[in-house]
């Protein structure tokens, strides 16, 4: 069963508050669903898949894999690089992939201890690894350890939704931290809405 990134009104009537902007465009687009998943160690891989591929592709890639390794660490780190690149992806994704499958099985990753972790150590844990960057540690603190307050800067699209919402010209990095501090502590669900709105033009 599809699990959804959970917010309500609290979350809702809190941006509301503190942003009209924001508020408004929470009134017209209405509650955003997007999925989750709670696996992390599935997440991050599905996150390296995507990287720099369209979603569509992405989607075929994620297939294929899952198909010889049900996404598990063992069996992913079983598969030669040669089986884990034929899935569709370049030798290089495939390497960084076998790499994470190996820091899990050797638990020099505890996937499972993500969970109770801070924002920060997990970025700093996982970004010590091979192939994974901020952008791709903060999509897995959204949409799999559904942490409440996550504003990527690395991430186009939302920098994009904040300059349609505030009709801007440009966005300097000391505005889109004023930004996303007033959406703190629930930065996450102004983040699904800055990624609907990136498709505003002219928002």
């Amino acid at each position: 069963m599809d699990k959804y990134f959970e917010y309500g009104d609290a979350e809702i009537n809190y941006l509301k508050k503190k942003d009209k902007k924001l508020g408004a465009a929470i009134e017209r687009i209405g509650v955003i669903k997007r999925r989750v998943n709670p696996e992390p160690f599935a997440a991050l891989i599905e996150s390296i898949i995507g990287q720099q591929i369209s979603s569509k592709a992405a989607l075929t890639v994620k297939g294929k894999l899952d198909a010889i390794s049900e996404m598990e660490p063992e069996a992913i780190n079983a598969l030669a690089l040669e089986e884990i690149q034929a899935c569709g992806m370049t030798f290089q994704k495939a390497g960084y992939i076998k790499g994470i499958a190996e820091a899990a099985v050797s638990k020099s990753i505890d996937f499972e201890a993500l969970k109770t972790m801070g924002d920060e150590e997990i970025v700093k844990i996982l970004t010590a690894q091979k192939g994974i960057g901020i952008w791709t540690v903060e999509m897995l603190l959204i949409f799999s350890l559904m942490r409440p307050n996550v504003v990527s800067y690395g991430d186009l699209a939302i920098r994009r939704g904040m300059t349609n919402l505030y009709g801007l010209k440009s966005l300097s990095k000391e505005q889109f931290n004023r930004y996303a501090k007033r959406y703190s502590p629930y930065g996450s669900v102004a983040s699904l809405y800055l990624w609907e709105l990136s498709h505003d033009e002219g928002g």
